[in-house]
């Protein structure tokens, strides 16, 4: 580590809050998404030749960054929706798709005020009633209600033109978090006490000019092909090709859940059904917090002759803290480094000879006690045989002094 700290500073440009404007990749927000200067910086030095992978997807900053430089990318994502999302995201559109889409969308505003009056369907969120007023309720499942009728729900059809269609829920995601009560202000999602009600008219006007600016945006064209799957990142089961460059960053060991982030629409989108759902998909997505993935920590167990003693004794430390959450903590924090030397270790499996890897990764720190992730993953990817190891700061996180991100670059092979 460098050592004066102070000379680094948050960087704006080098969080998700860069992507906003750059076309597909500001179409949904998901606070933990790193920037896509970072991503193009490292291409840079990458021949267009070259096999990307990134095996922590999330909302396809990587995918999209290579194929629009025309390199071939691969993604794995454990999340459906997130895998479903980017699919969306780097899909190349045909003049003839966006059309029909602008023409068919003509059509959801009668049908929508037609279903106003009727009794349509809605997610089973708990307390909806603090993310929505009833009058904006009424109106967003009139909208959904007759955005099925025209181009069927999510999960009707499994050709390409679901992902063509896909456009129009991506949309319609933006349009529930945009009336919603959901505030940005922190690094986790909060709720505002100001609840807008908004008219059947006013959500189907919202809902057109969301959906004719994501169609602009699919109108550039798209160079490279990028292929996303539904793949556990610890498992790594996958035979298909091997990887010349793994550019990716990982959930953080910081408690923030993506499902929090997530979880309006994927309950819109039918990705999430019952309650229980959210969490059962967040315990098997290193660093899950959300629900069971909590409760499950009380039962879990792992050899720890992985990790060395000297992170051992600041796991250690959490558990031994004055607070009582500490043991749980303390568990946490023991998985996700766990499952993080899984990927790791199984990752091996597709990687060609000198394979390069990027991880952009952030440390942690707990009733006091830091723990230095960069440090860790670095000692990880060593005992599973790689070499060049280098890590280097790469912007203060947020107001806690003692937050960085880092990357994490070695070699394979």
């Amino acid at each position: 580590m460098q050592n004066n700290l102070e000379q680094y500073t948050q960087r704006s440009d080098l969080t998700f809050k860069y992507n906003i404007d750059l076309g597909r990749h500001g179409w949904l927000r998901l606070t933990p998404a790193y920037s896509v200067k970072l991503v193009k910086n490292i291409l840079s030095l990458v021949d267009r030749n070259k096999e990307i992978l990134d095996p922590f997807c999330g909302t396809g900053t990587t995918p999209l960054t290579a194929i629009e430089k025309g390199i071939r990318a691969t993604a794995f994502e454990i999340n459906p929706f997130l895998t479903w999302f980017t699919k969306i995201k780097c899909k190349k559109y045909s003049e003839d798709e966006l059309k029909l889409i602008k023409k068919n969308a003509l059509k959801i505003h009668p049908i929508a005020l037609e279903r106003y009056e009727r009794l349509n369907w809605y997610p089973k969120i708990f307390n909806i009633e603090r993310w929505w007023s009833d009058k904006t309720l009424l109106s967003l499942t009139a909208l959904r209600s007759a955005i099925v009728e025209i181009f069927g729900d999510v999960h009707d059809k499994t050709d390409e033109s679901n992902l063509t269609f896909g456009l129009v829920w991506i949309a319609f995601c933006r349009l529930i978090i945009l009336t919603s009560t959901a505030a940005f202000n922190h690094v986790s999602m909060s709720f505002s006490d100001i609840k807008n009600n908004f008219s059947i008219q006013d959500v189907c006007n919202l809902f057109i000019n969301i959906l004719n600016a994501i169609i602009e945006s699919c109108k550039n064209d798209i160079e490279g092909h990028a292929e996303i799957l539904n793949i556990d990142s610890t498992i790594c089961d996958f035979k298909e090709k091997t990887f010349d460059v793994v550019i990716t960053s990982p959930p953080y060991a910081n408690r923030i859940s993506y499902i929090r982030e997530l979880r309006p629409y994927m309950y819109w989108t039918k990705f999430l059904k019952k309650k229980n759902d959210a969490g059962e998909l967040d315990w098997r997505t290193i660093g899950g917090t959300w629900g069971i993935a909590t409760s499950n920590l009380n039962s879990w167990h792992c050899e720890t002759n992985f990790l060395d003693s000297r992170y051992l004794e600041k796991i250690d430390a959490i558990a031994n803290s004055k607070n009582k959450n500490a043991s749980v903590l303390a568990k946490y924090v023991l998985k996700y480094f766990y499952d993080m030397n899984s990927h790791i270790k199984n990752l091996t499996k597709i990687l060609n000879n000198n394979c390069e890897l990027h991880y952009i990764v952030g440390n942690s720190c707990f009733f006091g006690i830091d723990i230095p992730t960069h440090e860790i993953l670095s000692d990880l990817f060593r005992k599973n045989g790689y070499n060049h190891i280098s890590h280097a700061i790469v912007r203060k996180r947020n107001c806690n002094k003692a937050l960085f991100e880092y990357e994490i670059k070695c070699l394979w092979g």
